[in-house]
């Protein structure tokens, strides 16, 4: 337990004891007012800032407008809650059993609020820039890393304070091929590339990004230019190892959503192309989706072909070649590789698709092996994309 551990303790039973005191009904109408007042002040904080939500403070100008807004209005719906709580348990400060149980309910609601509270904060943490010293106590911090296992930064309950690892969804062919064969995630070829995908984070416009990747060549990791775009600070780590290794951008490519980054001192040995990509392979999605652990996902990777879509700006129309694949893709999943039963690279997953049965599509080995050749020196990455 660290110091930033005892603080959540003692704020988490000082909540539980208002929380008592106030009771689960004062207390459940009291927090309904607050969310209103918090979507509310999320959205005007980044709005008095000079650059919006473009602003690299919007995600902790939205939290005080949030925490400002809300109070405020939770502290107005106060007064109908008293009065309500008074008419339904019939008493003001009964002692009774309904009385005790309807405290105890107030006291659990108020110290469960206190913890997200501290989560949210800590999150916001996270991806504040600059914020290197509390980024490492939040890091440090037993209670928050319990609570980020469970609920990660990249969650869509941090999305409703800011877009957080957005997910890119495009229109495209259906890969037209069967449902994907979960034997593959207990295939030890597949298993054994977990040393070689790697998680990517950084921060553009003051957003948080996680993503994934996977190493080509020696300190050289694939991923999509979306993961990257408008960062300054992108770093990578594998399941080994917590540490984050420093990553430059080598190549950028937003038209067919693709970026390689030089990593010095990175571990893992370099994954090998598929030598033939035939619709129907039985394949896996690899990565870190949610900001969460490594994941295997089965898959069936479908054709590739050219394909009338966007670029990773959303910009277009532009003409690319799109490997298809049918399989879960989850915010997180950009950038990681699409392997075959032999643990080789059939693609680089770069996005999800917008209907049908589940499925995404990958940037083909092709180009991919174009890029490797154009990778000498550092490169630009443009302005962010959420």
């Amino acid at each position: 337990m660290t110091g930033l551990d005892w603080l959540i303790v003692a704020f988490a039973l000082a909540m539980g004891v208002w929380g008592y005191q106030q009771g689960l009904i004062v207390g459940v109408l009291s927090l309904l007012g607050f969310a209103v007042g918090a979507f509310l002040g999320s959205r005007l904080g980044p709005a008095l800032l000079a650059d919006g939500s473009e602003s690299p403070y919007a995600p902790a100008t939205a939290l005080a407008g949030a925490l400002l807004v809300g109070g405020l209005v939770a502290l107005s719906f106060e007064g109908v809650a008293i009065t309500a709580r008074a008419r339904l348990l019939g008493v003001r400060g009964g002692r009774g059993g309904l009385a005790i149980a309807e405290a105890l309910g107030g006291a659990v609601l108020l110290a469960t609020l206190a913890l997200g509270l501290a989560w949210l904060f800590g999150a916001v943490a996270l991806n504040a820039p600059g914020a290197k010293g509390l980024r490492k106590a939040v890091q440090r911090s037993a209670i928050l890393r319990a609570l980020n296992d469970t609920f990660p930064p990249s969650s869509s309950i941090l999305n409703t304070l800011n877009r957080i690892d957005p997910r890119v969804a495009i229109p495209g062919p259906d890969p037209n091929v069967g449902p994907p064969d979960s034997q593959i995630a207990r295939d030890p070829d597949v298993r054994g590339d977990e040393d070689s995908v790697v998680q990517v984070l950084g921060t553009a416009c003051g957003l948080g990004v996680s993503g994934s990747g996977w190493i080509a060549a020696p300190g050289l990791v694939v991923t999509n230019a979306h993961v990257v775009a408008g960062e300054s600070d992108t770093t990578v780590s594998s399941s080994e190892s917590d540490e984050r290794l420093d990553a430059t951008p080598v190549h950028y490519d937003p038209s067919n959503d693709l970026a390689l980054l030089r990593v010095d001192g990175l571990d893992g040995d370099s994954l090998a192309f598929a030598p033939q990509v035939r619709s129907g392979t039985v394949g896996a999605v690899l990565g870190y989706p949610e900001n969460g652990p490594f994941t295997i996902a089965p898959a069936r990777v479908g054709s590739t072909g050219p394909v009338v879509t966007q670029d990773s700006y959303g910009n277009g129309p532009v003409t690319r070649l799109l490997t298809s694949l049918r399989g879960e893709v989850r915010s997180g999943n950009s950038g990681g590789p699409l392997v075959d039963a032999a643990g080789r690279v059939m693609g680089t997953l770069f996005a999800a698709t917008t209907s049908g049965k589940p499925g995404g599509y990958a940037v083909p080995n092709a180009i991919v092996s174009d890029a490797l050749g154009d990778s000498s020196g550092a490169v630009d990455t443009g302005p962010c994309t959420h």
